[in-house]
């Protein structure tokens, strides 16, 4: 990344417009960042809604797909090329156009000086601006060593589903949701990746069945964080199972990759307060876990055994995110692991 100077000119752009190469102004106003590639996701009805710029220096920004955003462009850009270009710390419209200047008078002297608006008044060339964060934050994504840890699935995403349901062809639940994504699975649709996630912990809280649980849960582990919560709610609890069944087999390294891709999101913040904000409000919520326990004890008194097993999935589901963050200030991984036993033993009972 580098610092913007005095002399820099700047283009507006639309952000569906943006092409790998191009040197985007960041969020602070104060530095640059070349673009290393552009992807841009459809909202439901097919039309673009985000896009997401990664950063050669690493990061990834994202912009609303009808949002104006300045260009580095070079001081001899033409005026034809159908950019309007700015001094950094000028808007577009500030920037006097060369014939304008030459029909002014103006001399190499009082080049530097600010051209006079409307009624005499001389615009202000200070502009001040936030320090820049000591370093841009990390954002920590699959890499290529990463994704070889994770093996990848042979044949289809449906043949994956299918080989497990032949392995439990007499379990109803199973054969509900598989029968739902043999029809075809989508990676954009929230309610096949909630249904992949809820057949991954069938396989493995119900049935125990670690194995095809993993192969599973691999179809959404390997599915980056696109901006959208309802989705990522998917991918994250599958992250966390595929963590704590590796964890329990003894292989850390690619648990730990789980576990990476997990926090990833956490880390895509670039404005720094709202960086420092937003893990405050994290550090509270896994601090203080919504565990259902006002719901399980009102089910046994109740003595409803069918709510209060599904108000102890839930909280196995809490249990499971909270393990894949290495535990909280609250609650450490010895406690969790006895409190995950507590409740694998009470489903599978």
């Amino acid at each position: 990344m580098t610092h913007p100077t005095a002399s820099v000119n700047y283009g507006e752009r639309q952000a569906g417009s943006l092409r790998t190469g191009d040197l985007l102004l960041l969020p602070d106003a104060t530095r640059t960042a070349e673009i290393a590639s552009v992807a841009v996701d459809n909202d439901d009805f097919g039309t673009p809604a985000l896009v997401r710029a990664t950063l050669t220096g690493g990061g990834v920004l994202r912009i609303a797909a009808g949002s104006t955003v300045l260009i580095q462009v070079p001081a001899s850009a033409p005026e034809s090329a159908g950019v309007s270009t700015a001094s950094a710390g000028e808007s577009p419209a500030d920037v006097p156009s060369a014939p304008a200047a030459e029909e002014s008078g103006a001399t190499n002297d009082d080049a530097g000086a600010p051209a006079p608006a409307d009624g005499g008044e001389s615009l202000s060339a200070v502009v001040v601006v936030p320090p820049p964060p000591a370093s841009p934050p990390a954002v920590v994504g699959p890499s290529e060593a990463d994704l070889a840890l994770i093996p990848t699935a042979e044949g289809t995403p449906e043949s994956v589903v299918e080989a497990a349901a032949e392995a439990h062809p007499k379990d109803a639940g199973v054969l509900l949701l598989s029968d739902r994504l043999a029809k075809g699975i989508n990676p954009k649709s929230g309610s096949c990746l909630e249904d992949l996630s809820d057949l991954a912990h069938e396989l493995f809280v119900v049935l125990g069945d670690a194995e095809h649980a993993l192969a599973v849960a691999d179809l959404l582990t390997v599915l980056p964080f696109d901006g959208n919560p309802g989705r990522w709610a998917s991918v994250e609890a599958a992250l966390a199972l595929a963590s704590y069944i590796c964890r329990q087999r003894g292989d850390d390294e690619r648990a730990a990759v789980y576990e990476k891709f997990l926090r990833a999101p956490d880390a895509m913040e670039t404005d720094p307060f709202k960086a420092r904000i937003n893990a405050k409000v994290r550090q509270r919520s896994l601090n203080e876990p919504n565990l259902y326990d006002k719901e399980i004890f009102r089910a046994i008194d109740n003595s409803n055994r069918d709510a209060e097993r599904e108000w102890r999935l839930l909280r196995l589901e809490a249990l499971l995110f909270l393990r894949a963050h290495g535990g909280s200030q609250t609650i450490g991984g010895a406690e969790l692991e006895r409190r995950i036993t507590n409740e694998l033993d009470f489903v599978r009972g």
